[in-house]
C-alpha cells in the first residue's frame, strides 16, 4: 500500500494567517506552536464515543465533550478550536473524536473548519464507528466485504499495529458472545479503496472468504490523518477494552495526561480460621447467621499444609502474589483441640515470606451492632430507648491489636495500617445496618489504622472512616462455604433459580438486580461450565478496564478441591494470552491500592475543576496544576523531568505519578518529534457519514452474571 509522509514544517507566521488570528508580538523560538493537551470528543449520543471519552476519564485525561444532538451546544469555528497565547498561537486541543467521519450536514462549515484545524496543526481525528466507504479510506462492503454481526469473531492486530499503536496486544482480539439472541457487535469489514494511503491495524475474516477487512485502521490524506474504526462497541465490552488504550495513544501520539495500567490483586480471607459448609440439604450453612435454632451440624473447611504447597507453587508458576487476609485465634483454637499442633500454621508460618499478609482481626467476629441472629435476615439489637446497641470500643480494639501481636510474633511481614475487619463489619450494612458503628472510627484511630477493606458491592465509593481510607474489594461469586465444586453449584442453585425450579426465589423477589438461572445447573457440570467461565470473565472486565480494586475469596476456595484456582487460571492465563510482555499485570498490596485509588480521586478532582493546564512547545511539555497535587502522565520512552529520568515504563510507554510544586516541565526525547503540520488548504467536501447500525447489545450492556 502507498504510504506518502508530509513532511512540510509552517511558521508561526504561517499558521497565524492560515486560521486567521492577529499576529502577536515577536519572540524567541517561535518555530513551533502550542498544543494544549486536552481532547475533543463529539458525541451524537452513540456508545462509541461515549466508551472512548470513558477511557479518558478513567485514565485521568482532559477532555471536553460536546453534545452534537443540543441546539445550544457551541459551533465548531476557528475560534472554538485556536487562538494565540503570548503571541504564540495555540491549538486548544491535541486530538478530536468524532461518532464518525462526518457527523455534520453536507456542505457545513464546521467540519471544513475542523478539517483545516486539523490540517493546520496535525491533529489526528478518530472516527469512533463510522461506515466502511472511499471517504474513509475504505471500498464500501458490497464490493466484496461484509456488514453484519460479528459476536465471538477473533480479530487480529496487524504488524503495523502491533509496531504501531496496539504493540502492547499479543495480536489476539476476541469479541465476545455473551448471549446466543442477543446481538452484541456489529461491523463494517472491507479493504482499502484503490489508491487509498489506508494502513489496517487490526483486522478480521470476511465471512465466506479468505480475505481480511479491516476494523481499525489510518487514513492518511488531504495533510490530516484519521484512525477509522467500523465496528460499533461500548464501554464494557472485551474488545473495546482491549484496544481502547491503542485508540488514546495513537490519537495523542504517546503524550498525554493520565495513565492507564491493568491491575489484579487477590485477597484470602480467613487464614487460619475455618469456615463452615453450606448444608445441600438444609439449605443453610450450619454454624452460621443463615440457619436459626442450631439447625444442622456445622462442618468446618480449612486448609491443610498440602494446599499451602500448592498455593506457593501456584504463585510461582503464574508470577503472581495471594494476600492472606488472617485470624490468629484460628491458630490457637487449633492448637488448643489438638494438643498444641496446629500442622497448617506451622508450614504457613514457615512460608510467610511466599505471601503478603493482612489483619482479619482475632476472631472474625462481627464488629457492627450487637446481632440478634435468631431471626433469618437479622437484625440490630436495640437498647430499651430503641437506639441501637453497639459492638463497643473496647471489643474493637481487642479484635485489631490482638490480632497484629499473634501476627507479629508469629513473624507474618505485617503492614500494620492495613485491616479488613470480618464481613466488612462495624461498616454500614443495608438494611439492618444503615451506619457505621460509631466506635469503628475511634478504635481505628488507636491502632494506627489508615487503610480499611470495604466491600464494593455494598459500599464501593472509597470514603473516610476515621483516621482510615477504604479500600474497596470484589466479591468473587466462589461462596466462602463451599470447598467442594458440588456444594457451590447446590448454594448457586438455591440462590439463583425460582422457587418452582427448587430454588429461594430471591432471584424472583428482587428482578432489577438478579435473574433467575433459566434451569438448575447440573451440579457436577455446572461449576466449570458455567460459573468458571463467567467470574473469569468479570474479573478480568475489572482488570481490562484499568480498575485496581483487589478481589476477595476465602482459605475455603483454596481447600478440599481448590475451586478458586480454575477462576483465577482463567485471569491470568486468559491475560497472559491477550498481552505482550511489556504489559504486565500490576500486582499491589492494599495501601498501595488505596494510595492509587486516593490520587485519581484528587487528580480528576482536580482536573473536572479546571485546575489543570498542560501544553506542549515542541520537545517540551509543560503541567501546571495544585501543589500537593500528584501529577499523572503517559509520555515517550527517555522523557526526563529536571534532568532525571520519569516514571516507569509500561505498554511502550512510561508513565507514572510525580509531586506537583505547581508547574512541572517535562523534556521529551528527539524521538518524539510533533507530527509536521500542513499548509491549510482546502480539503475535499465530503458527504455527511451514512447511518450506521448498532445492535441492541451495544446499547444495553449484556450481562454476564445475575448480579451484573
Amino acid at each position: 500500500m502507498k504510504r506518502t509522509t508530509r513532511t512540510t514544517a509552517l511558521t508561526v507566521g504561517a499558521i497565524v494567517a492560515a486560521l486567521g488570528l492577529q499576529a502577536g508580538p515577536a519572540q524567541a523560538d517561535t518555530s513551533a506552536p502550542r498544543v494544549d493537551l486536552r481532547v475533543l470528543v463529539m458525541s451524537d449520543g452513540g456508545p462509541a464515543t461515549d466508551a472512548i471519552a470513558a477511557e479518558l476519564d478513567t485514565a485521568g485525561t482532559p477532555y471536553t465533550k460536546i453534545d452534537l444532538t443540543r441546539s445550544d451546544r457551541p459551533v465548531i469555528d476557528a475560534g472554538f478550536l485556536a487562538d494565540t497565547v503570548d503571541g504564540r498561537p495555540r491549538a486548544k486541543y491535541q486530538a478530536v473524536v468524532l461518532p464518525n467521519d462526518n457527523p455534520f450536514t453536507a456542505g457545513s462549515a464546521e467540519m471544513a473548519a475542523l478539517a483545516a484545524y486539523e490540517q493546520t496543526y496535525a491533529i489526528p481525528q478518530v472516527d469512533a464507528y463510522t461506515y466502511a466507504r472511499p471517504q474513509a479510506g475504505l471500498q464500501v462492503p458490497t464490493a466484496g466485504g461484509y456488514s453484519g454481526s460479528i459476536d465471538g469473531v477473533q480479530a487480529q492486530v496487524t504488524s503495523a499495529g502491533q509496531a504501531g499503536p496496539f504493540g502492547y496486544l499479543d495480536g489476539a482480539v476476541p469479541f465476545e458472545d455473551n448471549s446466543p439472541s442477543v446481538g452484541e457487535s456489529y461491523a463494517y469489514l472491507s479493504a482499502p479503496a484503490p489508491g487509498a494511503d489506508f494502513t489496517p491495524y487490526v483486522q478480521a475474516p470476511i465471512p465466506g472468504t479468505t480475505r481480511q477487512g479491516s476494523l481499525v485502521g489510518e487514513y492518511r490524506h488531504d495533510g490530516r490523518r484519521e484512525l477509522v474504526v467500523t465496528f460499533v462497541y461500548n464501554q464494557y465490552q472485551q474488545q473495546f477494552r482491549l484496544l481502547a488504550r491503542g485508540i488514546v495513544e495513537w490519537m495523542t501520539g504517546g503524550v498525554h495526561l493520565g495513565a492507564s495500567r491493568n491491575y489484579f490483586a487477590v485477597h484470602v480471607d480467613d487464614v487460619f480460621a475455618a469456615d463452615d459448609r453450606w448444608d445441600t440439604r438444609l439449605n443453610c450453612t450450619p454454624g452460621d447467621v443463615d440457619c436459626t435454632n442450631d439447625a444442622g451440624t456445622p462442618s468446618p473447611i480449612r486448609m491443610t499444609p498440602a494446599d499451602v504447597d500448592h498455593a506457593t507453587a501456584w504463585q510461582q508458576d503464574h508470577h503472581f502474589t495471594l494476600d492472606l487476609v488472617y485470624n490468629g485465634a484460628g491458630s490457637v483454637d487449633q492448637r488448643e483441640d489438638n494438643n498444641g499442633v496446629d500442622q497448617l500454621a506451622d508450614k504457613l508460618i514457615a512460608d510467610r515470606n511466599q505471601f503478603r499478609w493482612i489483619n482479619h482481626t482475632y476472631t472474625h467476629a462481627f464488629l457492627g451492632c450487637e446481632q440478634n441472629v435468631t431471626v433469618v435476615p437479622w437484625t440490630c439489637e436495640t437498647n430499651t430507648d430503641g437506639s441501637t446497641k453497639w459492638v463497643s470500643r473496647s471489643t474493637i480494639d481487642y479484635e485489631i491489636a490482638t490480632n497484629r501481636a499473634w501476627g507479629q510474633a508469629a513473624g507474618l511481614p505485617l503492614d500494620t495500617d492495613e485491616l479488613v475487619t470480618g464481613e466488612h463489619s462495624g461498616l454500614k450494612i443495608l438494611p439492618q445496618q444503615p451506619g457505621d458503628n460509631p466506635n469503628l472510627a475511634p478504635a481505628l484511630a488507636d491502632n494506627g489504622v489508615a487503610w480499611l477493606a470495604s466491600d464494593n458491592s455494598r459500599d464501593p465509593e472509597q470514603r473516610q472512616v476515621g483516621p482510615a481510607t477504604t479500600v474497596s474489594r470484589y466479591p468473587m461469586n466462589v461462596f466462602y462455604n463451599a470447598g467442594r465444586a458440588t456444594e457451590q453449584v447446590d448454594e448457586y442453585n438455591w440462590l439463583y433459580t425460582s422457587r418452582a425450579q427448587g430454588g429461594s426465589g430471591i432471584c424472583e423477589d428482587n428482578p432489577a438486580t438478579t435473574t433467575c438461572l433459566p434451569a438448575p445447573l447440573d451440579t457436577k457440570t455446572g461449576y466449570s461450565a458455567y460459573i468458571v467461565p463467567l467470574e473469569t470473565r468479570i474479573a478480568l472486565g475489572h482488570v481490562l478496564s484499568g480498575d485496581p480494586k483487589p478481589h476477595f475469596i476465602h482459605q475455603s476456595n483454596l481447600a478440599e478441591d481448590r475451586i478458586a484456582y480454575p477462576v483465577l487460571d482463567g485471569v491470568l492465563d486468559g491475560y497472559d494470552a491477550l498481552f505482550a510482555d511489556n504489559t504486565p499485570l500490576v500486582n499491589l498490596r492494599m495501601k498501595d491500592i488505596g494510595t492509587e485509588l486516593q490520587r485519581r480521586t484528587s487528580w480528576k478532582s482536580a482536573v473536572n475543576a479546571g485546575h489543570v493546564t498542560a501544553y506542549r512547545i515542541g520537545d517540551t511539555v509543560t503541567v501546571q496544576s495544585p501543589a500537593g497535587t500528584a501529577a499523572t502522565a503517559t509520555l515517550p520512552t527517555g522523557t526526563t523531568l529536571g534532568g532525571a529520568a520519569f516514571g516507569t515504563a509500561y505498554a511502550g510507554e512510561t508513565s507514572g505519578w510525580t509531586a506537583s510544586t505547581g508547574t512541572l516541565t517535562f523534556t521529551l526525547p528527539s524521538s518524539a518529534a510533533a507530527p509536521a503540520a500542513t499548509a491549510a488548504g482546502t480539503a475535499p467536501a465530503t458527504a455527511p457519514a451514512p447511518h450506521t447500525k448498532v445492535p441492541a447489545g451495544v446499547t444495553e450492556q449484556v450481562p454476564y452474571t445475575q448480579d451484573n
